[in-house]
């Protein structure tokens, strides 16, 4: 079950919601929403729930004795580790493993075809982020299995994250309250991150699948181009908007959720993209992995090793194919060049942007191709399809419908601070002891706009097909 579906929309929530806010007693809250959670995962995945049961297991008996009165046991943090990414590592990456040893070896090993459980990414980097945080002292050991099983199993962040640590949370579980005040605003959170998924990403991304599942040959500059920018808005707007619906959700439910994107495609270099995009992601390999490894402790030429396993690992992490494990060394890679080479911080802020964008554009193609061949064709095309014929001019100029362009638009202008702006008048609003008839039009209205979008996007959902997850591969 994927949140932008009529299913979870018209069936799911509405229940759920309603039978949680009249419970009174927190504690059947939870299990309330351990329940829903796996009736959630169930839906898709009725045999991987176990697996997700056996693994929240597993991390709460590690938990549980990787510190000892006498100290830390770091034996059982390795066992953790190991079984975690074994886990991980059969069931994500055993058919492109051999499908490799074949391609190189010429070999004709049969290829196992092991169904990837959903969200298996991220609910088990949570679980192993909860061990690793008790092994360091950085988080306290939860003795109650389930608040570990609410913590890994919640159906929010479930499938697409953001990955939430556990000592961001662990007091919120026994110890949360849900108001008017944090409903609404997560109601309205989540709203609009279902526009930007059902309306923006979805449009994006029928257009980018067109230019993709073409045949490269008869593409020109202009489809290349369209093609390439339709998947940037694609995967924003997609992997950004089922991380608003995920944290307005927490809020509907008295759980905050740290910030997962901070509008990316507004950096103004690859590092500062990275501290803007997966944002979860990023400091998760930051803090398990970089530091770790040695982080910049150990010299420039160790730093520059760091940093290339960690986007080695990052590309790897978001799928089984060469195209992923090479999106991540390219932008590796401008990182060691922008820390090589100090000009390129001092560019104007215009240039710094334009540059940022064109590489996140053009690493993007790469990211969203099938084959590592057809991604550099089509990169090719976009710098040098200067071979213009009538159906390649069609191909790009049939996908500019009037609802492409409004969406288009919108996607362009989604990217700039406006959430920060809302917040901060939102801040005002209720900061005030009275609001004034005016400020109240204004939330009233802003509210209506919401239920006007949530209606448009059922609409949409009910009248197309196409409603793609891509995070499915994750």
């Amino acid at each position: 079950m994927v949140f932008s579906s009529l299913t979870f929309l018209c069936i799911f929530l509405p229940a759920v919601f309603i039978i949680y806010s009249l419970v009174p007693n927190l504690r059947f809250r939870n299990a309330l929403l351990i329940i829903a959670s796996l009736v959630f995962y169930a839906y898709g995945e009725p045999v991987y729930v176990l697996l997700m049961i056996f693994s929240s297991v597993l991390n709460y008996i590690c938990a549980l004795f990787v510190r000892t009165g006498r100290g830390k046991n770091k034996a059982v943090l390795i066992i953790a580790v190991v079984i975690n990414l074994a886990i991980l590592g059969v069931f994500k990456y055993t058919g492109f493993l051999v499908g490799t040893v074949n391609n190189l070896f010429s070999l004709s090993i049969p290829v196992p075809e092991i169904a990837l459980p959903v969200g298996i990414s991220f609910f088990t980097f949570q679980a192993l982020s909860y061990v690793i945080d008790v092994y360091r002292g950085d988080a306290k050991v939860q003795k109650n299995y389930f608040s570990v099983l609410l913590y890994i199993t919640f159906f929010p962040q479930l499938i697409a994250g953001p990955i939430v640590k556990y000592r961001d949370i662990d007091e919120q579980i026994m110890n949360r309250s849900q108001s008017i005040e944090k409903i609404a605003r997560g109601l309205r959170r989540f709203i609009c991150g279902l526009g930007k998924k059902v309306l923006i990403a979805n449009t994006m991304g029928q257009t980018a699948d067109i230019i993709f599942n073409s045949d490269v040959s008869a593409l020109s500059l202009p489809a290349a181009w369209l093609g390439a920018i339709a998947y940037l808005f694609q995967i924003y707007y997609d992997f950004c908007g089922y991380s608003d619906m995920a944290i307005g959700l927490g809020l509907m439910f008295g759980f905050e959720f740290k910030e997962n994107f901070m509008y990316p495609y507004g950096a103004v270099s690859i590092q500062d993209f990275w501290r803007r995009w997966h944002i979860s992601l990023s400091t998760w390999f930051k803090e398990y992995l970089y530091i770790p490894l040695g982080g910049n402790r150990k010299g420039k030429a160790r730093t520059y090793l760091n940093k290339m396993i960690v986007f080695f690992c990052t590309g790897l992490w978001h799928g089984a194919s060469w195209t992923f494990v090479l999106w991540g060394v390219y932008h590796g890679l401008f990182l060691l060049l922008e820390g090589a080479v100090p000009a390129i911080k001092k560019l104007p802020r215009v240039i710094a942007h334009i540059y940022t964008l064109l590489v996140v554009t053009v690493g993007f193609v790469l990211f969203r191709a099938d084959t590592i061949g057809q991604g550099i064709t089509v990169i090719g095309k976009m710098f040098a399809g200067f071979s213009f014929t009538d159906s390649s001019l069609s191909l790009a100029l049939t996908q500019l419908t009037p609802w492409f362009i409004l969406m288009l638009v919108a996607a362009i202008i989604g990217c700039a601070p406006i959430r920060p702006l809302a917040d901060k008048l939102r801040a005002n609003l209720y900061g005030e002891a009275e609001l004034s008839t005016g400020m109240k039009v204004v939330q009233i209205t802003l509210y209506a706009l919401a239920f006007v979008l949530l209606f448009w996007c059922m609409i949409r959902l009910s009248a197309t097909s196409y409603n793609p997850f891509i995070y499915f591969r994750f």
